[in-house]
C-alpha cells in the first residue's frame, strides 16, 4: 500500500483526536468547568479504529497496543452516556468485531507476524519500549476515568485523566521525536497544551 494513503490514514485519525480535544477544551472554557460531551467519545472511537489501521500498516506495536488497550473503553463511555445504543445495530457490531476479525484475517494469511512487530528494524527494542511504556501510561488514563465513571454511574473526565494524559502524551511526543513519526508528533504537541489547560481549569473549579 502507498506510504501517502498510510499517512493519510494516520493524520485523518490524528485529526479526529485533535478535534474531539479542541471541542472539549472549547465547551470547558466557555462554561468555566471540565466537560465530557457525547462527541468526544464518538471522535475518540473513529479515530482509534483509523490509528490501529495505521499502526497495523506500519507494524508498530506501540501505537496498535494503545489503541486496543482503549477501544473498547470508548465504546463503554458511550454506552453510559446512553448514545451507544441509537446507533444500527449492524454496526455496533462492526465495531466491536473489528479489532478480533483483522487478527484472525492476519493469522490465516501469515501476515501478522508477532515477531516482525517486536523486531522491526527500523525501530530499536529500546525505543520500543520507551513507545510502549508510553502507550501504556497513557491508556491508564483511559482505565483510570473507565473505572471513576462506573463508580459515579456517569461518564466524565477527572483529575487523574488529565494528569496520566499529560505525563503519557510528553513522553509519546517524545517517542515520535525519536521515531520520526510525524503522525504522532502533530497528534501530541497540540495535546500537551490542552491537557495542560485542563489541568488548570479543574484546579480553579475544584478551588471555586
Amino acid at each position: 500500500m502507498s506510504n501517502w494513503i498510510i499517512y493519510g490514514i494516520g493524520f485523518l485519525a490524528q485529526l479526529l483526536f485533535s478535534g474531539r480535544l479542541i471541542l472539549q477544551w472549547a465547551l470547558s472554557e466557555k462554561s468555566k468547568k471540565v466537560l465530557t460531551p457525547s462527541i468526544f467519545w464518538k471522535l475518540s472511537l473513529i479515530a482509534s479504529f483509523l490509528l490501529f489501521v495505521y499502526g497495523y500498516l506500519r507494524d508498530d506495536f506501540a501505537i496498535m497496543l494503545g489503541q486496543s488497550l482503549t477501544y473498547f473503553i470508548y465504546i463503554r463511555n458511550l454506552q453510559l452516556q446512553g448514545e451507544w445504543q441509537k446507533a444500527p445495530k449492524s454496526l455496533r457490531w462492526f465495531l466491536y468485531l473489528f479489532p478480533v476479525l483483522i487478527v484472525i484475517y492476519s493469522f490465516n494469511n501469515n501476515v501478522y507476524d508477532l515477531t516482525k512487530l517486536f523486531k522491526n528494524e527500523a525501530i530499536p527494542l529500546w525505543l520500543l519500549l520507551l513507545g510502549s511504556v508510553a502507550q501504556v501510561i497513557f491508556t491508564l488514563r483511559f482505565i483510570y476515568q473507565w473505572i471513576y465513571s462506573e463508580k459515579n454511574k456517569k461518564s466524565s473526565l477527572p483529575f487523574g485523566f488529565w494528569l496520566l494524559s499529560l505525563v503519557g502524551s510528553s513522553m509519546i511526543l517524545t517517542y515520535a521525536i525519536l521515531r520520526k513519526d510525524p503522525v504522532l508528533f502533530i497528534g501530541h504537541i497540540m495535546g500537551v497544551v490542552i491537557y495542560f489547560r485542563n489541568i488548570l481549569i479543574l484546579r480553579k473549579q475544584q478551588n471555586s
